[in-house]
């Protein structure tokens, strides 16, 4: 990985994208058994992003500056390309944008899902995007008859 993303935001975005497959057909790991076709899942990514038009230095034309979840290809373990021949293993949506990069930038990498539940570990916790602010709260007491009469104009601008 050479773009700017670091490689644990990397991580945690290709952990948030759906995969179109169907959990009941994988099982979870239990202790240190060896991963398998039946628990994993593995995806390669291969990208780089270079200048679009090579005769002209200062073109700012790139081509794959977006890695999207469609550069993402399925590797099948074992018996799956067989098992999922009817409905390919790919992410379920195919325009996630997981990075941008520059020219010169590239990442690859191997990704591998892995089924299992958030009392195991919290990286299988279902999970959604919370935000706060705060909003301070204004009182305006309401001016009395009596002090409004006492009350003096604000001198007048120059």
């Amino acid at each position: 990985n050479t773009s700017m993303t670091e490689d644990e935001v990397l991580a945690h975005r290709l952990g948030l994208i759906p995969i179109r497959a169907d959990p009941r057909l994988f099982r979870e790991r239990v202790g240190d058994e060896d991963p398998d076709e039946h628990h994993v899942i593995a995806f390669r990514l291969e990208i780089k992003c270079t200048r679009g038009n090579k005769d002209d230095p200062g073109s700012s034309e790139m081509v794959n500056s977006r890695v999207l979840s469609s550069h993402l290809q399925w590797i099948p373990q074992g018996d799956q390309e067989e098992r999922f021949r009817e409905r390919e293993i790919k992410p379920v949506h195919d325009d996630i944008l997981i990075a941008k990069l520059r020219p010169g930038q590239e990442i690859v990498l191997e990704a591998w899902c892995e089924k299992g539940i958030g009392k195991t570990h919290s990286k299988w916790s279902p999970v959604a995007t919370a935000s706060y602010r705060l909003l301070p709260e204004i009182r305006v007491k309401p001016a009395r008859a009596r002090d409004a009469d006492t009350a003096e104009a604000p001198p007048a601008a120059a």
